[in-house]
This record gives structure tokens, C-alpha cells and sequence, in this order.
């Protein structure tokens, strides 16, 4: 008799996990890590010195924390990979993680994925003037969030829905001050972020369109195992259908809850973060409490990952 290793899902990171240092043990500690970190600073010079020693601020502007948290992402994916053997059955990433989820399924190149998502965050930031935009995070029902921001004045929508009471609104500032006041006189709490940018709204409209020709001039190639997108919340296996589902992304919603809960009905039994932080664990367990999950973001846990089995196979 048997055990049967669980089924795993790979998750991935957005903007806000990073941390100066993120990885740095992992390149030190294995060949492949290093071997990301060396690509990295070939590809976009300077990246590995922000990634490993800051400054803080600098590595916080979004056209730097976006490839170094892809770079910091696939580093702990491919030293896990070669330490473990082991190959995820699914990946999601949520929001720019989704490029390291297409990078670790081998359909993107990681220096392309760099050059992407540098090009990304550079066209973020251009999209909206400072103090144009704003970005609020929600905590209660949903349908109540998209109801008041269908209402509200001027552009204001729902950019992620995080977790099942956890939704995250994105537009004018004007609008989104209009929308959190009428939230919270409905009784929900309404929480204003510090952002550089009002990501996925129709605002970042002009970054879509920048962005749009380099993905499509971009190489993808077949897919390792499906990478479920995050404007659909649905599996993906063909490589030509990616630059636009890259390109909706920029301005569409990030259907997190409902990725995790269609990785839960395809099979996934375990959820690995990879990269820096616990932020979509956290997430996992707010949307399926019984969730297993586990983080890979340090040299520490690659060496010490050991899964849980399923039940005995005869």
C-alpha cells in the first residue's frame, strides 16, 4: 500500500509582497535561484542591486517591484523544482504574478517576462497623473461593491475581488472617495490604500494599449500545465490566446476568489505561494478555510518542504 501525493496548485504574487533582500538567501543557497538573479541583472542592469540591498523606495516604484517580484518568484519556483522533483498540476498568479506563473509553465521566457513587466509598470505609472486616481479596499458583500460603483459619479469599479467579503475598488479619486462614502453608509468599511496608481480600471486604459503590440510580439510556447488567467478565472492551455488575456488584464478585474475556488473544483488539494510574503495564502484561507497551503520564499523552506499525503492508494 500506497500514499498518492497531493495535487498541487502554484501561486504567485503581485505588488506589495516585495521586500528588499527577497531571494537573497535562495541565489546564495541554489544553483538555480542564482542562476535567476544572474539573468535578471543581464536583462533589465541594476535589478539584482535593488532586489538584494534597496533602496526601499526606489525598489517600491511599480516599474521595479514588478520584474524584481517576478524575478524573486521564479527564483524560489525553479530552486524548489530542482530540490523536489516536483511539478505543480495548476498555477495562478494574481495580477503581475500571473507573468511568473506563465514564466514557471514555461510559455514565457523569464527575460521576456522582465522586459514585460518593466514595460508594464513604466505604462502604469504614465497611464494617470499623481493624485488623479485612488484605490480603496472593501470588506462585506460584493454585489453591494458593484452595485454602488455602477451608481457613483465618474469611473470607479471593482479592480480584485481578493476574497469572498474582501474586494478591492479602483477609478478617479473623486469617485472612489463618492463610492467608499455610500459604502459605508450601507455598512460596510471602506479602507483607502496607498498606491501609486489606480491599477485595473478603465483608467489604465492608455497602458493596455501601450502594451498590447510588445505582448503580442512576445514568444509563448506550450504550456507545462494549465495557468488559469485572471480576467477569466478560468484554465488556459493555449499560448496564442495570452497576449490577450495579458492585455484585458491591465484594466479588467482580478477574479482572485473565484480562480482559487475553480482550482479547488479541478482537483488542487494544496496551495504553494512562491515568492516573498504570505499574502495569497492569507487569501486561500479566507476563501477555503479548510485549505491546506504552504509558502516557499526562503532558502529555509525549499530545504524543509514536505507535503501531506493523501489518502492510501492499494
Amino acid at each position: 500500500m500506497k500514499t498518492a501525493a497531493p495535487t498541487l496548485a502554484a501561486l504567485f504574487p503581485g505588488q506589495g509582497s516585495h521586500a528588499v533582500g527577497m531571494g537573497a538567501d535562495l541565489a546564495a543557497a541554489f544553483p538555480e535561484a542564482g542562476a535567476v538573479y544572474a539573468e535578471a541583472e543581464d536583462t533589465l542592469p541594476g535589478l539584482r542591486g535593488l532586489i538584494e540591498t534597496g533602496p526601499p523606495e526606489d525598489l517600491t516604484l511599480t516599474a521595479n517591484q514588478q520584474p524584481a517580484l517576478v524575478a524573486a518568484s521564479v527564483a524560489a519556483f525553479r530552486a524548489w523544482q530542482a530540490q523536489t522533483g516536483l511539478t505543480p498540476a495548476f498555477a495562478a498568479g494574481h495580477s503581475l504574478g500571473e507573468y511568473s506563473a506563465l514564466v514557471a509553465a514555461g510559455t514565457l521566457r523569464l527575460a521576456d517576462a522582465l522586459r514585460l513587466t518593466r514595460r508594464r509598470g513604466e505604462l502604469m505609472q504614465q497611464a494617470v497623473p499623481v493624485g488623479v486616481g485612488a484605490m480603496s479596499a472593501v470588506m462585506g458583500d460584493p454585489d453591494v461593491v458593484r452595485e454602488v460603483c455602477a451608481l457613483a459619479p465618474g469611473i470607479v469599479q471593482p479592480a480584485n475581488y481578493n476574497a469572498p467579503t474582501q474586494t478591492v475598488i479602483s477609478g478617479e479619486k473623486a469617485a472612489v472617495d463618492a463610492a467608499a462614502a455610500e459604502l459605508r453608509a450601507r455598512g460596510l468599511k471602506a479602507i483607502p490604500l496607498r498606491v501609486s496608481a489606480p491599477f485595473h480600471c478603465d483608467l489604465m486604459a492608455p497602458a493596455r494599449e501601450g502594451l498590447t503590440p510588445d505582448l503580442h510580439a512576445a514568444a509563448f510556447g506550450p504550456l507545462a500545465f494549465p495557468v488559469y488567467a485572471n480576467v477569466t478565472a478560468e484554465p488556459n492551455t493555449d499560448p496564442a490566446a495570452l497576449p490577450d488575456l495579458l492585455a484585458r488584464q491591465i484594466t479588467g478585474s482580478v477574479r482572485w476568489a473565484e480562480t482559487i475556488r475553480a482550482l479547488a473544483d479541478a482537483g488542487a488539494e494544496v496551495f504553494v505561494e512562491f515568492g516573498p510574503g504570505t499574502v495569497l495564502t492569507g487569501l486561500v484561507k479566507r476563501i477555503l478555510p479548510d485549505a491546506r497551503t504552504l509558502n516557499v520564499g526562503t532558502a529555509e523552506q525549499v530545504r524543509g518542504f514536505g507535503l501531506p499525503t493523501t489518502s492510501p492508494q492499494l
